[in-house]
């Protein structure tokens, strides 16, 4: 079986190189190429010895999903749709701004915690991401964005994608080892080279994998927070029933010790005579209260059956002045490519549900 170098780290790499007699150094050689000059042919590595470049031509591949359509918005921002294989697929969003370029990047097809919200929920599940799969969406990304810039030209020094957010499809944590390993490739000065500041994980709340990342790679985090209350989060995110929000923020606080950023990112979708009183937002003031943090307040992109209304304007500009008269961090989530449908809640997946919730077809995912 051919080996996809794609799905190994620093560490993977000097394995693969020493199991075969070549030196350590090597390893960090081919990261450049793949990761920094956006290379997947071995012949064009050209520091490499000619007789190793036909060995790994032999040993190995750097195989990458496949793209079936690519659509950039009015506003600049791009959506990849990246066959995985079997009749799934799932979409990539670029985010450029001002002072930035944020790539959303998918862990899962489909999801299978069900927040009720949520149409990636409503899709069902298939299976985790691969390595190759989470990293290949920031390597298709970067070459895309990058194409008219000489192939000799280093990542680094035209950095297209200056942030990345574990925020498409799936369950970043539920998914951990293969995500760990690509937000190493992240990080990795021979690879992409991104601050951990730069670099976010969000979580429905999965609290001994927030202990888990703490200890083995803490980014800036967000949890997908949606209720002030567990008796509300129950029904909107069931995962709320194994870990109670109490139980949440005590990670939370936990994860602040070691994280780069000095404050939790809450994320909150703003649903119309749900949870966007200004009852509600008392109780956030209330519940976090010893937690530092940050609110973003999303507004809700509808989908079929969702069952579920947008927050009015005006709904979702007094909760934010709630909050910010409290003194809490506020910000709205600007909606940004709807007209590819690549807005927050709009990214479309092709999952062959294996959790029997739908019958496999095209529908509306959120992120």
């Amino acid at each position: 079986m051919t080996i996809n170098l794609l799905n190994y780290d620093s560490k993977g790499l000097v394995d693969f190189f020493t199991g075969f007699g070549e030196k350590p150094f090597r390893a960090k050689q081919l990261l450049r190429w793949i990761h920094q000059y956006s290379t997947a042919d071995f012949n064009a590595m050209s520091d490499l010895a000619k007789g190793l470049r036909e060995k790994l031509a032999v040993l190995a591949v750097i195989e990458l999903p496949q793209i079936i359509s690519a659509d950039v918005a009015t506003d600049g921002t791009r959506k990849w749709l990246l066959a995985v294989g079997a009749g799934n697929g799932i979409e990539t969003v670029f985010i450029p701004e001002a002072n930035r370029g944020t790539l959303c990047v998918s862990s899962q097809v489909g999801c299978a915690l069900a927040c009720t919200f949520c149409s990636t929920g409503r899709q069902g599940f298939n299976r985790n991401l691969t390595v190759a799969e989470i990293i290949g969406q920031l390597w298709i990304a970067n070459k895309t964005l990058r194409s008219d810039v000489s192939d000799n030209t280093p990542l680094h020094s035209n950095r297209a994608v200056t942030n990345v957010v574990m925020m498409g499809m799936g369950e970043p944590l539920a998914n951990f080892d293969n995500v760990i390993t690509a937000l190493d490739l992240m990080l990795d000065d021979h690879a992409y080279g991104l601050s951990r500041r730069r670099v976010t994980v969000s979580t429905s709340g999965l609290v001994p994998a927030i202990d888990r990342l703490r200890e083995r790679c803490p980014v800036a985090l967000a949890i997908s927070l949606h209720a002030p209350n567990d008796a509300l989060r129950d029904q909107l995110v069931p995962i709320n029933k194994k870990y109670p929000i109490k139980e949440l923020l005590a990670a939370c606080q936990r994860y602040l010790l070691a994280a780069p950023r000095d404050f939790i990112t809450f994320e909150y979708v703003m649903l119309e005579g749900v949870n966007d009183s200004v009852a509600h937002a008392r109780e956030l003031i209330e519940l976090v209260q010893d937690t530092p943090c940050k609110f973003n307040l999303i507004p809700f992109n509808t989908f079929p059956g969702s069952g579920f209304k947008r927050s009015a304007a005006e709904s979702v500009r007094i909760f934010r002045d709630v909050l910010m008269q409290a003194g809490l961090v506020t910000t709205v989530r600007k909606t940004r490519g709807d007209d590819i449908a690549a807005a927050c809640g709009q990214l479309a997946g092709q999952v062959k549900d294996k959790t029997r919730r739908t019958a496999g077809v095209r529908i509306e995912a959120a992120q």
